[in-house]
């Protein structure tokens, strides 16, 4: 069984008359990176930084690793955070930044500074100043800060926007990295949605300011996955011709069309056994669905530009 290491229930922000998140109630299972998906202004900024103590709820509760309310406090330490723009010294090293947040946490463990370093891809940046450091490079550091402390949960809000393809892949790879081998619970948002498709085991859609919906890689891929869209004004009709042909994993969708989730390599077969079973049928294709058109098609939104 997994453990719920994050749970919100009706959590809520309001800043006087705008209402940035509404009566969220989510799930982080231990392990998981956590995608956070919504459009500019749907509330994932102001959620993570309620998850990090950055910003007060107005109503509704925060529990991590068990605890809440003012016992939160005791585990602050254990999470780590890079929302918005990284705190960075420009005239200093990637070294030096890390250094000094060390310093702040007690930390002066021998080599410690060197493994985040390479953790985070920057062990040949020397005494580089970071002002001279790329975007990706920068918001590599941003996680490396976030790091300082060996928090057993990271939140990294929109870690990758404006990066590069390469800049992107090392930041893919790093937090794939400390998933995997650290072992440590991520919940990242990104409007750069197929890009996030590689790296989530979850997913939790926001649309202004409310949770629409959770969901699993497995229901997605399950829902998003490749299959055989079979238009009909009948689909009871269809059913038991299926039956017959030994399909067995096929589905309703509504008074329109029968999905088929099987058989993709024989399409043209089914469409003529269906045909010659006398089913109307006015069209059969094989389709899958993107991230990008899932969250759309759940929104009801219309455009690429406007889920960042």
């Amino acid at each position: 069984m997994n453990q719920t290491i994050v749970r919100t229930q009706g959590l809520t922000k309001q800043y006087w008359h705008h209402r940035a998140v509404s009566r969220i109630s989510m799930h982080v299972r231990k392990g998981a990176v956590y995608g956070l998906i919504g459009r500019n202004g749907a509330g994932k900024t102001t959620f993570l930084k309620m998850l990090a103590g950055l910003a007060s709820p107005s109503s509704g509760e925060i529990e991590i690793f068990g605890l809440r309310g003012k016992e939160l406090a005791n585990v602050r330490s254990r999470i780590g955070c890079l929302i918005e723009a990284p705190g960075i010294y420009g005239n200093l090293s990637a070294y030096d930044n890390l250094d000094l947040k060390c310093r702040f946490f007690g930390i002066h463990k021998k080599g410690y500074i060197e493994e985040i370093l390479k953790i985070v891809g920057l062990s040949d940046t020397g005494k580089k100043k970071t002002k001279h450091f790329s975007l990706g490079m920068k918001q590599r550091l941003g996680i490396g800060l976030a790091l300082v402390g060996e928090p057993d949960l990271l939140l990294l809000d929109e870690p990758i926007n404006g990066l590069d393809p390469q800049g992107i892949v090392e930041i893919r790879d790093t937090i794939l990295k400390l998933n995997k081998e650290k072992n440590m619970t991520i919940v990242i948002s990104s409007h750069i949605l197929e890009e996030l498709s590689k790296i989530a085991t979850d997913y939790g859609i926001i649309h202004h300011g409310e949770l629409i919906e959770e969901i699993t890689r497995e229901e997605l891929m399950e829902r998003c996955g490749e299959r055989i869209e079979i238009a009909t004004g009948v689909p009871e009709q269809i059913v038991p011709i299926l039956d017959r042909l030994g399909i067995q994993q096929y589905q309703i969708v509504d008074s329109g069309h029968v999905w088929v989730f099987e058989k993709m390599d024989r399409s043209a077969w089914l469409n003529r056994e269906l045909i010659r079973a006398g089913a109307d049928i006015r069209e059969l294709k094989v389709c899958s669905e993107k991230l990008e058109n899932y969250y759309l098609n759940l929104t009801g939104g219309a455009g690429h530009a406007e889920y960042h």
